[in-house]
């Protein structure tokens, strides 16, 4: 079965041009869109059905870096084991209990927490070049390391989010 990059054309790496990904999946989607096997008989729309659904999936996965980092590593067989291996270096977690920390000095202050936003999206773009970085090494397991550190990243992200809607 093909990957997701081999659907679209794609070389296999975290750094992809977007653009590039964008006009892959639509020429894709012209191919197996449903509309087009209106008239054709139920097998074939079923197919079509599947490849379109399929090109969905894989585009999603591929134009978002934290599923694109974690789809590579599947690809070179190294799972990412997020719910049993959580052991992180005891810098990131520092960090990650001074932001909780600073998360709850700042609720109802929304200047703080723009500042703190800021910082985490810095965090964010630093730890998605270090991922690139390795995979450019050619170090999974390494990449793998930092992408459930990213995972942490987008979690806690998700918490600053949810505390600027609330404001």
């Amino acid at each position: 079965m093909q990957n997701h990059f081999d659907l679209f054309g794609l070389t296999p790496q975290f750094d992809l041009d977007l653009a590039q990904l964008e006009r892959a999946f639509r020429e894709v989607q012209t191919q197996v869109h449903p509309d087009k096997f209106v008239s054709a008989g139920s097998a074939e729309q079923r197919v079509a059905m599947q490849w379109a659904t399929r090109a969905n999936e894989a585009y999603q996965t591929l134009k978002n870096p934290l599923k694109r980092a974690s789809y590579l590593c599947e690809l070179h067989g190294i799972g990412l084991e997020a719910e049993s291996n959580t052991a992180m270096p005891t810098a990131f977690l520092m960090q990650q209990m001074e932001w909780r920390e600073q998360l709850d000095e700042a609720r109802g202050e929304h200047a703080a927490l723009l500042q703190l936003e800021e910082q985490i999206d810095r965090a964010r773009a630093a730890q998605l070049q270090q991922i690139g970085q390795q995979f450019t090494l050619t170090a999974y397991p390494q990449a793998a390391q930092l992408i459930r550190q990213l995972m942490f990243l987008e979690k806690f992200a998700d918490d600053v989010d949810h505390a600027l809607d609330a404001h």
